[in-house]
């Protein structure tokens, strides 16, 4: 993917790359004529081809030589002021001074005055008292004048005190922006190096109030405040959605929105019912009218042991959607109601846990049947059975060992099946034998299972029975039709023709006297 991104760059830059090394243009014309970012292409160019700015610039021993950072001497003024800087630090210079010198390397004494200030401060001093030295002063006063240290003083001050800008303190003060400024760089150093420390400390600073790292105070500004004052207070002081309150005040939903994020936190966090001070990062999304419309139903989730989709259905709300909400906002609740994960690492109802607790213990810790247990403790056969044997198989183990073997255990059901025609169902009710017996006959006695038995007839239904009983009766001791008898009995002739069909078949050949 990098050299992907290299070529593609290498192929915009080509024109461009082929004008600076071959003219003198500057790199803002080049980039003019070709239709490149001039600070992309610039950055391009310190990357990829040092090598053309060190032949450009004529720059000696260029792999020591540091181009201009953030701040810094440019390589322009460097190259413009050089031959005059060594100058002034050299003592084949020393009897001139520094306007002199400047008129003679034809650069302007104040900017080279400027240049020796910003960047080559040891010099002047140095050079002033080997003067001195030598006898060669000029008598002339070096240094800040007592009323301009007067003038500046408690600008100084201030500036060191707080953080203040240099504008707002000369306004503060009264003084100029530019003396004060100038003022600074020359007799101040250690005020310059305090601010870029605390530029420094501050960059990337996003709080409200407070300065970031170009040293300008974040807060909105005055038109923002105005314009979204009356949406700030509805939001501040009711529960309106914020859709809502941007089309009642007439602004942009977006940008409402990023003023209240931006400028404003700490009503978001109070929205979300939080106290104020609570980082807005701990906090969780969800809108207060959201949490007005749940809270009843959250107040019935506390107190009862209602389920979470009854709680929904007394209250008219979706149970997955309610369901959703509780997870998120109240995971207590959710986990009281919920899935947990058990010593195994099995994911179990936490209800179901809790309500088969003891019968679980009960039968892992004793001989007696899951028919009997569940009986004792009230509960459906079939469930307790079924819960044990998807998240505690290790608990029929248990109870199992507890038992005698398997032979020992079915050897009466066994017998019963080898000497009666009766079906493995009914032998497992009368034993109070479990599926187990089905799995033990079918892999040691498979012949029991394919073998032909007498099954009980059946009768139909007792209310059927005791319904149909009088008609049956006159159908044997006379020799009514069955539609007569159904008339008489105000039965349902086809009811009573099924019922016998299927019960008296011998009933149906009967002869009988038309009606």
């Amino acid at each position: 993917m990098a050299n992907r991104s290299d070529k593609i760059c290498a192929e915009k830059y080509r024109e461009a790359i082929s004008l600076y090394s071959e003219s003198n243009l500057s790199i803002r014309v080049i980039c003019e004529s070709t239709g490149v970012c001039a600070r992309a292409f610039s950055s391009y160019l310190s990357k990829n081809h040092r090598d053309l700015i060190v032949k450009r610039h004529n720059l000696s021993e260029y792999k020591s030589v540091k181009l201009r950072g953030q701040r810094g001497q440019t390589t322009a003024s460097h190259y413009k002021y050089r031959d005059a800087i060594a100058a002034c630090d050299s003592t084949e210079f020393i009897e001139y001074n520094i306007s002199q010198i400047a008129r003679i390397f034809d650069v302007d004494s104040l900017s080279l005055l400027g240049q020796l200030r910003r960047h080559y401060p040891e010099i002047v001093p140095r050079r002033e008292r080997e003067r001195e030295r030598m006898g060669i002063s000029s008598n002339l006063q070096y240094g800040a004048r007592k009323k301009t240290t007067e003038t500046y003083n408690r600008a100084i001050e201030v500036l060191l005190s707080s953080d203040m800008t240099i504008e707002e303190v000369a306004d503060e003060c009264h003084v100029s922006h530019t003396g004060l400024r100038e003022y600074i760089l020359a007799y101040h150093p250690e005020v310059t190096l305090d601010r870029e420390q605390k530029r420094s400390i501050a960059k990337g600073q996003q709080l409200r109030g407070q300065r970031n790292g170009s040293w300008t105070r974040h807060d909105p500004y005055q038109s923002s405040i105005e314009k979204y004052e009356r949406a700030i207070d509805i939001y501040k002081t009711t529960t309106t959605e914020v859709k809502e309150i941007a089309r009642l005040v007439g602004v942009s939903l977006g940008g409402l929105r990023y003023h209240v994020r931006t400028w404003h936190p700490e009503l978001m966090v109070q929205r979300r019912g939080f106290e104020e001070g609570v980082p807005f990062e701990q906090t969780k999304r969800y809108k207060q009218a959201t949490a007005e419309k749940y809270a009843e139903a959250i107040e019935q989730l506390k107190s009862s042991d209602d389920t979470t989709a009854k709680v929904a259905t007394d209250f008219g709300l979706n149970a997955e959607v309610f369901r959703a909400y509780v997870k998120e906002h109240y995971p207590e609740l959710a986990e009281a109601r919920g899935m947990i994960r058990a010593n195994d690492g099995r994911v179990v109802s936490c209800r179901s846990a809790s309500k088969y607790a003891e019968a679980l213990r009960v039968y892992e810790t004793s001989t007696e049947t899951l028919k009997s247990i569940a009986k004792q403790f009230g509960l459906t056969y079939n469930s307790l059975g079924g819960f044990i044997r998807r998240n505690h198989p290790e608990a029929i183990e248990r109870h199992n060992s507890l038992c005698t073997t398997a032979v020992e255990r079915f050897e009466d059901g066994i017998k019963r099946l080898e000497e009666s025609d009766e079906t493995i169902n009914a032998v497992m009710q009368e034993f109070g034998y479990n599926d187990y017996f089905r799995m033990y006959v079918k892999a040691n006695y498979p012949q029991l299972l394919n073998r032909k038995v007498a099954r009980k007839r059946c009768s139909g239904t007792k209310v059927a029975a005791e319904k149909y009983a009088p008609a049956i009766e006159l159908l044997q001791t006379t020799s009514l039709s069955m539609a007569d008898i159904a008339k008489s009995l105000s039965i349902n002739i086809g009811s009573l023709r099924k019922y016998v069909s299927k019960h008296r078949a011998d009933l149906l050949s009967r002869t009988y006297i038309n009606a």
